[in-house]
């Protein structure tokens, strides 16, 4: 068996992580403005505008089709370096390639199956699964309009309101999995409302992406090192997240964590966090609507 060089092996790395972050099929804000309103009478109003990129519908047709292409390399033992393989190396490194077709094609039609049945029976490799995930969200209450900027990303408008007599969180989407909440709203006993927005801290361990939100560069610079910088195999380009959370509440602030606290706004008291990529803590505040 021919060995493949370190940085081969890293570009397989990135492939499999790609792999890993689709099966969790993750859903992270862009640029973005939010707004959530605790009022009097019991009433709240939220808003997000902006993008909301969805991983699974990134460019990765590319990547996996340029995965399951055969390649031969070697490399050079004493400099590490890549070096042009032999005709007995090519022949014994597609051999191997070549039986394990049947398990690659096994493997890809699972990963295809699972995706589809947690994101709404939309299957991600389908030419029009971003066009069926704008019907699904468009057919949603909140959702005012959604427009497909391509590769993952959505530039979406969503506003709705309610009572304070149950939980809530965004984005909520029909039959999608809710392990990535952008912002949660907890009724606590007393009227007291636990506001937290574990997907608007880039940083944050609890959030979308958790640490893999600074890895994904990471990969793609290694990806970068594989095939140069002209390289066809290319990470999904993750848009920045950046952005601005507000609540505006005429309840009590118990506590927050916003750097200079409450300012006064004709209809109570406004909190706002500015979100970056270097946001380390989840946006967080409880709120007394009891008064």
């Amino acid at each position: 068996m021919t060995a493949q060089s370190p940085i081969r092996l890293k570009a397989a790395a990135v492939l499999a992580s790609l792999s890993l972050l689709l099966s969790g099929c993750f859903i992270t804000p862009g640029k973005f403005t939010s707004e959530l309103q605790l009022m009097e009478q019991d009433r709240f109003a939220f808003t997000y505008e902006g993008e909301i990129f969805f991983l699974a519908l990134a460019d990765l047709a590319a990547m996996g089709a340029a995965n399951d292409t055969f390649e031969a390399n070697c490399w050079d033992q004493e400099t590490f370096e890549d070096r042009e393989c032999t005709p007995e190396e090519e022949t014994e490194q597609r051999a191997e390639w070549e039986a394990g077709a049947e398990a690659r094609a096994a493997k890809n039609a699972k990963e295809a199956e699972q995706m589809a049945a947690i994101m709404g029976g939309i299957n991600p490799n389908d030419p029009e699964a971003s066009a069926e995930l704008v019907k699904l969200l468009l057919r949603q209450k909140g959702w005012n309009s959604v427009e497909d900027m391509g590769d993952g990303v959505f530039e979406v408008s969503y506003s709705i309101s309610g009572s304070l007599s149950h939980d809530f969180m965004f984005p909520v989407i029909e039959g999608f999995p809710t392990t990535n909440p952008f912002v949660q709203m907890i009724m606590r006993d007393g009227n007291v409302v636990r506001v937290n927005a574990p997907g608007f801290a880039a940083q944050n361990e609890g959030g979308p992406m958790g640490p893999l939100m600074g890895g994904i560069p990471g990969m793609a610079g290694l990806a970068s090192l594989s095939e140069g910088e002209n390289s066809e195999e290319k990470v999904p380009n993750v848009p920045t997240i950046e952005g601005t959370f507000t609540i505006v509440t005429s309840g009590t602030i118990r506590a927050n964590n916003t750097d200079e606290g409450s300012n006064p706004t004709p209809n109570g008291e406004s909190l706002t966090w500015n979100i970056s990529p270097r946001t380390k803590a989840a946006p967080t505040a409880l709120i007394d609507m009891s008064r």
